[in-house]
């Protein structure tokens, strides 16, 4: 059962880095129309710059949950490298368990009602022809830390199965 959830949340969070590997595209593709316009027609959009600063967060807040799966997160590697498969995995279960799980959490529970605030007010850009609907990034951040959660728990059970595998 819990190789069939690992399994899930793998593909899950595959499907992700190919979402967002076509938002990276874009976000390229956005960033050099807008540098060819500004350069070359001396012509720029205050929308365009804008998107260019969304797709860039939507990639960092839920490019965290494909790194960790990937084990590309930062930690202290100089120490890591030296422990045996079995404590590496004890300590990803112990620091996802109780670091990263409750830090995940909070910032969720912390950013909903930041998310309501800026739908109720029907937030927009402050810059004139800027992006209108700023909830909409700003609902990111709950969206990326919950996906995060479901991540934690998938890298939970890999480092669970690597430890039944070890014995």
């Amino acid at each position: 059962m819990l190789d069939i959830l690992e399994k899930i949340i793998i593909k899950m969070v595959n499907g992700l880095g190919r979402i967002l590997s076509v938002l990276l595209l874009l976000m390229v593709l956005n960033v050099s129309w807008d540098v060819m316009m500004r350069y070359l027609f001396h012509n720029s959009s205050v929308g365009m710059q804008e998107m260019e600063w969304h797709l860039f967060a939507v990639i960092i807040l839920f490019g965290i949950s494909v790194a960790l799966k990937d084990e590309g997160h930062v930690r202290v590697d100089f120490l890591f490298d030296k422990f045996s498969p079995r404590k590496k995995a004890i300590v990803n279960i112990i620091g996802t368990l109780f670091f990263l799980i409750p830090l995940a959490l909070l910032i969720f529970g912390g950013s909903l009602e930041f998310v309501r605030d800026a739908y109720e007010t029907h937030e927009i850009s402050e810059d004139p022809g800027g992006l209108p609907f700023r909830w909409v990034i700003k609902g990111m951040i709950p969206l990326s830390f919950g996906f995060l959660i479901i991540s934690a728990i998938g890298y939970i059970l890999q480092n669970v199965r690597k430890l039944r595998e070890i014995k």
